[in-house]
């Protein structure tokens, strides 16, 4: 019995955010047809041929999407039955490129699901972001003569402590002063990008150029590649899936976890019980800082080798979805991220092969988020009986009061 009710827990839970998934594609093809003028000439012509035209349309943008993003079956078949490893690596390389756009997505989801499980609205991910990068890449480059064991885990530790503090700040001014943990990140941001611009341009700039960009981080700082160029899969991926772990176990299976999880959910009783708000307030946005500056040194390990000015994509701003759409758990934020990392990914391919605008994958990600944000819209949509424990997501308020 216990374990049907736990298979009957887990779709409950799986069930919204799969069906927001499908709908968001069904509106998004909606729009994809909209927004191209050949479907418009078709039904000048007819009717029927309309609604071909359209078919065709969205047909061929959701081929191009899941092909740019996962690979052409055909290719790769044909790749596994030659047998050369040159063409089985290119006709994977579509699917390794979206894990390594969605090594970054995990890390900034993390950080934010961590702070919304203690309560606090950590709307400064990006400029955690844009911090550890900073602090990670100057020890990236500046540190010469290490071995890779040393210098490697030390520059991501580097990024890490440098987010650590950039949400250290507006988490002890939340809990000494009782300052508005969304209006001091947000701050913190700004803060961050103009730091990020003077360094980039003074301090940190690489001598021999003219670009604002720092120099090269040193071979023994950069993470491993598991394949030649141009296929960038590197170890970040499998670093991001560890931390995702360990953020589990933190939270799930020790004290400290229970703790934060505690003062998240009812900060009143957790004070009554003799549990230090003040102290789990800002261990929260510490950590919460860490995973984002996690997020940022990742970027320049892995892929860039150095940090030039606005590096970032927006991946603090799209944490917050992913913090929503896998509901604060880190295993749901590893498939958000999956997800995102794989609509943005083929999304270049749409773009180029069947001429759709890019901006689509934006309005698919803002629909989906939407239908988890408010799911009576998904159940009453598919005439689903709501759950006894509730999908939605819970947060003390922005203010964490």
């Amino acid at each position: 019995m216990e374990e049907v009710a736990e298979k009957k827990s887990f779709w409950q839970v799986v069930l919204i955010p799969l069906l927001a998934v499908i709908t968001g594609l069904l509106i998004g093809g909606i729009f994809i047809v909209l927004t191209t003028e050949s479907v418009y000439a078709s039904f000048g012509e007819s009717f029927g041929a309309g609604m071909k035209a359209a078919w065709e349309t969205v047909k061929g943008a959701y081929v191009a999407l899941f092909t740019g993003s996962i690979g052409d079956p055909a290719r790769i078949i044909a790749a596994l039955q030659s047998g050369d490893a040159m063409d089985i690596r290119r006709a994977f390389n579509p699917f390794l490129e979206s894990l390594v756009a969605s090594t970054p997505y995990i890390f900034a989801g993390l950080a934010v699901a961590l702070g919304f499980r203690a309560g606090v609205f950590n709307i400064g991910a990006e400029g955690q972001i844009f911090v550890g990068a900073l602090a990670g890449t100057f020890i990236g480059y500046s540190i010469k003569g290490l071995p890779a064991v040393i210098h490697m885990p030390l520059t991501f530790l580097a990024g890490a402590a440098g987010g650590a503090l950039w949400g250290y700040i507006p988490g002890w001014l939340k809990a000494k002063t009782g300052g508005h943990e969304v209006i001091n990140t947000i701050m913190m941001n700004y803060i961050a990008f103009r730091l990020s611009d003077w360094l980039l341009t003074g301090p940190m700039k690489r001598p021999e150029s003219f670009n604002p960009v720092t120099p090269n981080i040193e071979p023994s700082a950069v993470f491993p590649k598991f394949f030649a160029d141009p296929i960038r899969f590197h170890l970040g991926f499998f670093v991001a899936l560890t931390v995702a772990y360990l953020v589990y176990w933190f939270l799930f299976k020790t004290t400290w976890g229970f703790n934060l999880r505690t003062v998240g959910a009812n900060p009143d009783a957790a004070k009554y019980s003799g549990m230090n708000v003040v102290g789990n307030t800002i261990l929260a946005m510490a950590l919460s800082g860490a995973l984002a500056g996690m997020a940022g040194i990742n970027e320049v390990m892995g892929v860039s080798g150095n940090l030039a000015m606005a590096f970032s994509s927006g991946y603090g701003f799209d944490a917050i979805a992913l913090a929503l759409l896998g509901n604060n758990h880190p295993a749901g934020v590893v498939l958000a991220a999956l997800l995102f990392g794989t609509l943005r990914n083929g999304a270049t391919r749409m773009q180029v092969t069947a001429g759709i605008p890019i901006d689509i994958i934006s309005i698919l990600q803002a629909v989906i988020l939407m239908f988890i944000a408010a799911p009576a819209i998904i159940r009453t949509i598919y005439r689903l009986k709501e759950s006894r424990a509730g999908e939605g997501i819970s947060i003390r308020s922005w203010g964490g009061k």
